[in-house]
């Protein structure tokens, strides 16, 4: 009688479990940049890895023109975690410039790495400094892109009205390379990591010498006119095929953003993953090396910190308020 109780219980309980009902799991999109950047297979790697190792959690990243298409994501809700440009980024969370009357209610997960503004053409094109560009068939980058903030802000600060003085096409990096390659383009602004794979490919196309063009001289002007959002950088020589002198630029950091209204504990778990499983991120794109503690400064990222990053950076000593 016992056994058969015993039996009877058991089969009860694996009809319980049977018909329980799975956990929900939590959706979460990454809006990342062109295919052709950096953003983009950083946030595919990112997803995997949240996928991976949060409980009930499904994330996906998705391709789109760059930070200020990830923001306007952001604001309509259709995305969840966001790259961006930390001047990008300001401007949204203070609903200026091109976030006039459209305020964003975004708080940092975390500092990334630096984006570096590159100014890049060839040989032959007769552009050595920035001067050379008047007149020239220049992209500013892909519209809804914090690369064309940028690079308006750059040729402000050299006094090169992009509306008037350059002959401006809107494209992303791939198609900007691909361009100069067809000879339909003199050259291109790009912000990103590095290396970024459009402009390694054009530095190792047969009979083209690429040129990066110093512009750290802008620097002080933006600052000045924009706040402490940009600084003095170089992008090392060889970074690039053909590149045989380090490259004087401007360069802001890169932030990666949620919604406010992200509970604590995700963000807490976002954050701490991504530190947790550096390494797989690393082997995604080599700029997830200065995913770093030090950088985690209210300077780098300049929007408020998410409390639950806050939460994780505290347990680390890193104090944000």
């Amino acid at each position: 009688m016992k056994i058969l109780l015993k039996l009877l219980a058991l089969a009860a309980g694996l009809t319980l479990a049977l018909n329980a009902p799975a956990q929900n799991k939590t959706n979460i999109f990454v809006a990342t940049g062109p295919t052709a950047g950096v953003y983009y297979p950083l946030g595919g790697g990112l997803a995997d890895v949240l996928t991976k190792h949060i409980p009930n959690l499904n994330a996906t990243a998705g391709t789109t023109d760059g930070s200020m298409a990830n923001l306007l994501l952001m604001g309509q809700g259709k995305a969840d975690v966001g790259f961006t440009m930390a001047d990008a980024g300001w401007d949204a969370f203070k609903g200026q410039g091109k976030f006039e009357g459209k305020q964003l209610n975004v708080r940092a997960l975390m500092v990334l790495y630096p984006n570096r503004m590159h100014v890049v053409t060839v040989d032959g094109t007769g552009i050595t400094k920035m001067s050379d560009l008047k007149g020239k068939r220049v992209s500013t980058g892909a519209p809804n892109s914090a690369t064309q903030i940028m690079a308006y802000r750059v040729l402000e600060a050299y006094g090169i009205d992009p509306e008037k003085d350059i002959i401006r096409e809107r494209l992303d990096p791939g198609k900007s390379a691909d361009a100069i390659k067809d000879k339909k383009l003199d050259a291109f602004f790009w912000v990103g990591g590095v290396p970024t794979p459009a402009v390694t490919d054009l530095g190792a196309t047969p009979g083209l010498k690429l040129k990066l063009i110093d512009h750290a001289e802008a620097t002080d002007a933006m600052v000045k006119k924009y706040g402490p959002l940009y600084v003095k950088d170089t992008i090392p020589a060889k970074s690039y095929p053909g590149q045989d002198a380090p490259n004087n630029i401007a360069t802001v950091w890169n932030v990666l953003l949620a919604d406010e209204k992200m509970s604590d504990q995700m963000a807490y778990d976002v954050v701490k993953t991504i530190f947790d499983h550096k390494e797989d991120l690393i082997r995604v794109h080599a700029e997830a090396k200065n995913f770093d503690y030090k950088y985690q400064t209210p300077g780098a990222a300049v929007i408020p910190f998410h409390p639950g990053a806050k939460k994780y950076f505290a347990e680390k000593g890193i104090k944000l308020n």
